[in-house]
C-alpha cells in the first residue's frame, strides 16, 4: 500500500463533433465552464496531487487557459495522440517521475460530473493493492446479440437477449498502480495509432497481461457527454445540485 498521492491522466482530445460544437468537446460550456474544468476540480478535490491533461494539439493554449482557473495541483497540458489510447499514453510519458505503486487515475474530460466520492472509491481499492479498478453500473436495459448478415432492409435479426444481470457499464475514473499501467500501454504501443485497433479501455489493456479487474460501484452522476441531449441532462442534474 503506497504513501503516496494519486496522480492523474486526463483525456481531454475529443473532438465534439457529434455534440455540433466548433470546439473541442473538452472546452464545450456546461453551466459556465468548460467540460474539462468539472473534471478537473473532481481530481483536484480527491486528492490527485498531478494531472497531465492531453489535449487536440491545435488547441493547446485555449485548453491550459482552462486549466489555469483550477489551483490546488499540479498541472500540465500535451497534445493527445491518435486515439484514446495514444492519448493516455502520452499522458503517462508526461507525468513527473514517481513510485511505480502510485495510483494513476486514468479520467475523460467527457464525464465532468463525476463525483469527488466516486474518485476516492477507485483510489481506495488501488490502495489495497487492486492492480485494476474500473466503476461501473448495471445495465438496466434489455440487450440482444444480433446477427452478423442484415436479415432485411427493415434492420438486423435478433438472435435472442443477453443475460443482462452479468453485464456492467464501465465508467471512469479508472484506477492501477503506475508501473503496471505503463507497462500495460508499452506493451500494446503498436495499437495506440490507429483507431481501429487501440484500446477504448485501459483495463482491458491490463487484463491483457493476466491481470484481474475490480469492479466497484459506479455513480449515475458519471454520464458521459457525447450528444447535445447528454450535455442538457448533464446541465440539469448540476444545476439540481447546486
Amino acid at each position: 500500500m503506497t504513501s503516496a498521492r494519486p496522480v492523474a491522466v486526463l483525456t481531454a482530445a475529443g473532438s465534439g463533433s457529434r455534440l455540433g460544437a466548433d470546439v473541442p468537446k473538452a472546452l464545450v460550456p456546461l453551466v459556465g465552464e468548460p467540460l474539462v474544468v468539472h473534471a478537473l476540480r473532481a481530481l483536484v478535490a480527491a486528492g490527485v496531487e498531478h494531472v497531465v491533461v492531453t489535449a487536440p494539439a491545435d488547441h493547446l493554449p485555449a485548453v491550459r487557459a482552462a486549466c489555469a482557473v483550477v489551483g490546488g495541483a499540479q498541472v500540465e497540458v500535451v497534445a493527445g495522440g491518435a486515439s484514446r489510447q495514444g492519448s493516455v499514453h502520452a499522458g503517462l510519458r508526461a507525468l513527473p517521475p514517481g513510485p511505480g505503486d502510485a495510483c494513476v487515475l486514468v479520467h475523460d474530460a467527457a464525464r465532468p460530473l463525476a463525483p469527488v466520492g466516486l474518485l476516492r472509491r477507485v483510489v481506495a481499492a488501488v490502495c489495497a493493492g487492486h492492480p485494476a479498478v474500473v466503476p461501473a453500473l448495471p445495465v438496466t436495459d434489455t440487450v440482444v446479440r444480433v446477427a452478423p448478415e442484415r436479415s432485411d432492409d427493415a434492420g438486423e435479426r435478433s438472435l435472442g437477449a443477453v443475460d443482462r444481470t452479468t453485464l456492467r457499464a464501465v465508467q471512469t475514473p479508472q484506477g492501477f498502480p503506475r508501473a503496471l499501467l505503463v507497462a500495460a500501454h508499452e506493451a500494446a504501443a503498436d495499437r495506440a495509432h490507429d483507431e481501429a485497433t487501440a484500446a477504448t479501455d485501459d483495463a482491458a489493456l491490463v487484463a491483457a497481461l493476466g491481470h484481474d479487474v475490480l469492479v466497484v460501484p459506479g455513480d449515475p452522476l458519471a454520464l458521459k457527454i457525447t450528444v447535445r441531449h447528454d450535455l442538457a441532462v448533464a446541465r440539469l442534474l448540476l444545476e439540481e445540485s447546486r
